[in-house]
């Protein structure tokens, strides 16, 4: 085997193993804008959205997903976002928050963040049955996550994550 082939073999391994540990974009990065039409105008709220969110400025943060929403319903990691956005402004928030974060898995099954903080929200609420069934299903995507849920029932559902859906696919 030459050398170049040896290389080229090392750094195969060394992806593949990025890929095998979960490696992922980071939950804040902005989603690639679109040129055009409603989806770029989805998107760039959106992406305003998620700055304001790292900011902790969840009423604005909020009225930027909502305008997401409003170019783009379908646009699921809006819907996590508003969902967790309204969630730590107040518990009277709770059951909207709670139609966003189902709609938000309706339109992507595989968004692990909306599990975990469903999760998060039905222990805040007391009902520890569907936190432990969201657990359940993150397990399957995603064990970081599933960790940070586990905790999060045993707390009692304090809950001091960041919530924010990951880049766009």
């Amino acid at each position: 085997m030459g050398r170049a082939q040896v290389v080229v073999g090392v750094v195969l391994a060394i992806g593949l193993a990025f890929f095998a540990t979960g490696a992922r974009a980071i939950e804040s990065d902005p989603l690639p804008v679109p040129e055009g039409g409603a989806r770029q105008r989805a998107v760039t709220a959106y992406n305003d959205g998620v700055k304001l969110m790292v900011d902790k400025r969840y009423a604005a943060a909020q009225q930027k997903f909502e305008e997401a929403l409003g170019a783009d319903e379908r646009l699921a990691e809006a819907h996590n976002n508003l969902a967790f956005s309204l969630r730590m402004q107040s518990a009277a928030n709770r059951e909207r928050a709670l139609k966003h974060y189902d709609r938000a898995l309706e339109l992507k099954p595989q968004l692990a963040q909306a599990y975990m903080y469903r999760g998060a929200l039905f222990a805040q609420m007391g009902d520890l049955a569907r936190a432990r069934a969201d657990h359940a299903k993150l397990l399957g995507l995603d064990r970081q996550l599933a960790a940070k849920l586990e905790r999060i029932i045993a707390g009692g559902g304090r809950d001091d994550s960041d919530g924010l859906a990951p880049q766009y696919d």
